[in-house]
């Protein structure tokens, strides 16, 4: 595969990049994405959604006026609206991925959703979560230290791994444990004590109307000892604490490896990187520019399996498709596993082999299929089962695609293809693309654009094709 193709699916989500990318050189096209501006405007779609505790006090006082009933039906009516604006952030997110001229913010705000999982199935604050995704993409070149700081203190961290239920005499260890097994150090680093002593420096600290605060009266201000320390410790101390021990940078460090390159990174590789994040007091940027230019240079193609948004943002890029809806995508995301603002657990994405079971590689050609064919505007249904031209069921809307190519023989073209779109193709796959562009195709043809298509949707359909 073609390195500045292959580069701009893992600093993207697609091909888009590839000529920014040879042009400028690596090291440029990073300093231009470093610079992408943040947005901190607030879409509209947000605007009735409550933001505060203030805001459903207002709503049950509005209420309390209204029988039984009545309230049954404004709570359903409520849930539903929740339910689409959800639904209106991911499309949002989605288009916002797409259409950035330098996507790897967006790349990296994706990778630390899945680092500090908060869903909105457990949270049931629309506004809390586009807060979280935004603390987010604010630090994504960042610190992590900072980061993890302003994370433990977001509302909707606190409500997802329930530090609202931890107070002094009954203490609640969800976000003590996941801190320090998920976040910062992984299994082994740390024991029972430091989770339990973690809990009581979390314990008081709830949702405010700005983020968390503590609460005096739950608070635990007892001693504690944590990772041999001894104080009276709140949040920021034992984040502080936690990055001064000798793993703190390995278990980010190597997620990054497997986020953008290597689904099995080797040990060397992630204590060589890690002991650079803790010499640069675990700043992200020179991280990231010092994996991405080394690395570039290395023969890695094919190191990783594509997640599902790799896959189909890169199909969508292809064949030039503006969705007008970007809902039915939201869909098959979540059939595919990646549900955007709701991972399974706090885990979040398993990733790696997990992206390719049979059904997940049954429903990608399904929709390459879909796509090939011009009908962006499909349903669930629909995937399980292809449509067929002749069938009675009602006709997809169909949108005008343009696959580019360069005019020449069958065997320029499927070299062309496959450089963009393959990390390699052999002498048995060789021979079924000429199969299927045949010795004496001709470019100049009336049908040669569809004879093209066909062959790119042969080879989107391959497995080397599920990698990067």
């Amino acid at each position: 595969m073609n390195p500045n193709s292959l580069w701009s699916l893992r600093l993207g989500f697609s091909n888009k990049q590839a000529a920014a990318i040879e042009k400028m050189g690596i090291s440029k096209f990073l300093d231009a994405s470093f610079k992408t501006n943040f947005d901190n405007s607030i879409p509209d779609f947000l605007k009735d959604s409550p933001k505060t505790f203030a805001d459903y006090r207002e709503l049950r006082k509005k209420s309390k006026e209204l029988t039984e009933v009545q309230k049954e039906e404004q709570k359903r009516d409520f849930q539903k609206q929740e339910a689409l604006t959800s639904l209106d952030m991911k499309a949002w997110w989605l288009e916002k991925m797409m259409s950035d001229s330098y996507p790897l913010q967006e790349k990296m705000t994706l990778f630390l959703h899945n680092h500090f999982v908060s869903t909105f199935q457990k949270v049931k604050m629309n506004y809390w979560i586009f807060e979280h995704n935004q603390l987010l993409r604010k630090h994504a070149f960042g610190n992590f230290k900072d980061l993890t700081k302003a994370i433990l203190k977001s509302n909707a961290m606190l409500r997802y791994l329930d530090n609202v239920d931890n107070r002094k005499g009954k203490i609640n260890e969800n976000l003590s444990r996941e801190l320090l097994e998920l976040f910062t150090l992984g299994i082994g680093n740390y024991t029972e004590e430091d989770i339990k002593n973690g809990a009581k420096a979390l314990a008081g600290l709830g949702i405010g109307e700005n983020g968390g605060v503590y609460r005096d009266k739950i608070a635990d201000d007892s001693e504690i000892i944590y990772f041999g320390k001894k104080g009276h410790f709140k949040v920021d101390d034992i984040v502080d604490i936690i990055f001064k021990q000798k793993n703190s940078p390995y278990l980010f460090t190597k997620k990054i490896l497997q986020w953008f390159i290597y689904d099995n990174p080797s040990e060397a590789l992630v204590t060589y990187y890690g002991d650079y994040f803790r010499k640069k007091d675990f700043e992200i940027k020179p991280l990231l520019e010092k994996i991405f230019t080394e690395e570039f240079d290395k023969n890695t193609a094919g190191s990783k399996i594509k997640n599902p948004l790799e896959y189909s943002l890169q199909l969508i890029s292809e064949l030039h498709i503006n969705p007008r809806n970007s809902r039915p995508m939201v869909a098959f995301l979540k059939n595919q596993g990646m549900d955007l603002f709701n991972q399974p657990n706090v885990k979040g994405w398993e990733g790696g082999k997990s992206w390719l079971t049979s059904q997940i590689y049954l429903q990608r050609n399904n929709i390459a299929d879909l796509y090939c064919s011009g009908r962006e505007n499909f349903n669930q249904k629909t995937m399980g089962t292809m449509m067929d031209e002749n069938s009675n069921r009602p006709a997809l809307r169909k949108t005008v695609i343009q696959l580019d190519w360069n005019k020449g023989t069958n065997k320029e073209i499927i070299s062309e293809l496959s450089n963009r779109l393959l990390f390699q193709v052999d002498n048995d796959t060789q021979k079924d693309f000429e199969n299927i562009l045949k010795y004496d195709f001709d470019s100049q043809a009336q049908n040669a654009d569809q004879a093209v298509l066909r062959l790119f949707n042969a080879i989107v359909k391959e497995p080397e094709f599920q990698l990067i």
